[in-house]
C-alpha cells in the first residue's frame, strides 16, 4: 500500500463525504513563471471553494504523495527548481527515489483515483501531436482516460495538437468525450474547434449520473468533459490557427522534439499573442474549476 499525505482540509472532506476536486501541480511548476504561477494556483483553489467543493492539489514532495497542499507548500513548489514533471511512466520512480515532482493530467488521475476522488479539473489534456504518424508522439493522458475512473473537466485538448486524431484515439479507447453546453468540441483557447463533439450534456447532474453509470456497468476508465472557454476570454479559432502553424514551424526549424515540444509551443504562442494566450489559459482553468465543483457535488448526492 502507498502512503498518502492528505491536507487537513481534504481529509475532513473525505471523512464527511463532501465534494472534492483534484487539481494538477504542473500549472505551478511548468505552466507560468513565479509569482504568477502561485497566484493562479491559489485562484483556482479559491474558485473551487467558492463553488462548494474542496480543492485537492496533488504533488510528490520528497518521495511522498500529497493530496491537498498547504499554502506554504504551494509557494515553495512555485519557487522550486528542477521539479520533475510526472506522468504515468515516472510517478512510481519519483516516489521510490524520494524525489519531488509535479503531476500532469495522467499522474493526477492516478493519484486522485487512489485517494477516492472522482472529479479533476485541468486546463487542457494532452493528445496526439501533429506528425505523430512519424514520431508516434501521443500523450499518456489518452490511455489514462481509458483506464482510470476519474471525470476530467478540461477545455478540450491543447489546440497545438492534432485534434481530429486525438478525437479518433479517444474513440478507439472507448472514452466518452462530452461537450458541455454546445455541440462543437472546444479547442482550448477557442470555444470551438469546428469538430462536432461525440456527446453533449447540459447539466452537471447528467454528467455525474453518467460517471456513476460507467462504474455500475463495470466499464473501466473515466470520461472527458470538454468545457468551452468563456466567450469574453477566448481567442477565436481563425486568429489562433495561423499562430499555431507559425509556432509549429518554428519548433521544426529549431529541432524541438519529444517532451520539449509542448512547452516550446506554449511559450512561442505566448510571445505571438503578446501574452493573451496566458490570460485565456487562466480564464479557462477557472471556468473548469467551477464546472468540476458542480459535478463533484452532484456525484456526492448520487452516492449519499
Amino acid at each position: 500500500m502507498i502512503d498518502i499525505t492528505y491536507s487537513p482540509e481534504v481529509q475532513s472532506a473525505l471523512d464527511e463525504n463532501n465534494a472534492i476536486v483534484a487539481l494538477e501541480s504542473t500549472i505551478i511548476t511548468h505552466g507560468m513563471p513565479a509569482p504568477r504561477n502561485i497566484e493562479v494556483a491559489r485562484q483556482v483553489e479559491a474558485e473551487v471553494r467558492a463553488h462548494g467543493a474542496v480543492p485537492a492539489t496533488i504533488a510528490v514532495l520528497e518521495g511522498r504523495l500529497h493530496v491537498g497542499l498547504s499554502d506554504l507548500q504551494i509557494e515553495t513548489l512555485g519557487h522550486a527548481n528542477n521539479v520533475a514533471k510526472l506522468s504515468r511512466a515516472d510517478l512510481a520512480v519519483c516516489l521510490a527515489t524520494g524525489g519531488t515532482g509535479a503531476t500532469t493530467v495522467a499522474a493526477t488521475m492516478i493519484a486522485a483515483a487512489r485517494a477516492g476522488i472522482a472529479v479533476f479539473a485541468t486546463g487542457g489534456i494532452g493528445g496526439v501531436h501533429k506528425g505523430a504518424e512519424d514520431s508516434f508522439d501521443i500523450s499518456a493522458d489518452l490511455r489514462e482516460l481509458s483506464e482510470t475512473p476519474v471525470t476530467v473537466v478540461a477545455a478540450g485538448a491543447k489546440a497545438i495538437l492534432d485534434l481530429p486524431k486525438t478525437l479518433e484515439v479517444l474513440e478507439t479507447f472507448g472514452v466518452p468525450v462530452i461537450a458541455y453546453g454546445q455541440n462543437d468540441l472546444p479547442a482550448f483557447w477557442s470555444a470551438s474547434s469546428g469538430l462536432p463533439a461525440p456527446l453533449r450534456m447540459d447539466d452537471v447532474a447528467q454528467i455525474a449520473r453518467a460517471h456513476a453509470m460507467r462504474q455500475a456497468l463495470g466499464l473501466p476508465g473515466g470520461q472527458l468533459v470538454t468545457n468551452p472557454i468563456p466567450k469574453d476570454a477566448e481567442i477565436a479559432r481563425e486568429v489562433m490557427a495561423p499562430l499555431i502553424a507559425r509556432a509549429t514551424k518554428d519548433a521544426e526549424d529549431h529541432g524541438i522534439t519529444g517532451k520539449r515540444v509542448t512547452p516550446y509551443l506554449l511559450q512561442r504562442i505566448f510571445e505571438l499573442t503578446e501574452g493573451h494566450s496566458l490570460e485565456a489559459n487562466i480564464a479557462l482553468v477557472l471556468n473548469n474549476a467551477r464546472l468540476a465543483s458542480g459535478i463533484a457535488q452532484a456525484l456526492g448526492q448520487i452516492r449519499s
